[in-house]
């Protein structure tokens, strides 16, 4: 997980703030999609 991503969320966290929570959750699972996919289809 960036870095930038993991602050975002344990913040979000903290406040209990739902609505960025999940914003942050779905921006993780579109970033896995895009790059980590990639990745294992270049090697």
């Amino acid at each position: 997980m960036p870095n930038w991503l993991l602050k975002q969320m344990q913040n979000a966290f903290r406040k209990k703030d739902l609505y960025q929570i999940k914003m942050l959750n779905q921006c993780w699972f579109f970033y896995r999609r895009r790059f980590v996919h990639n990745e294992k289809s270049q090697t």
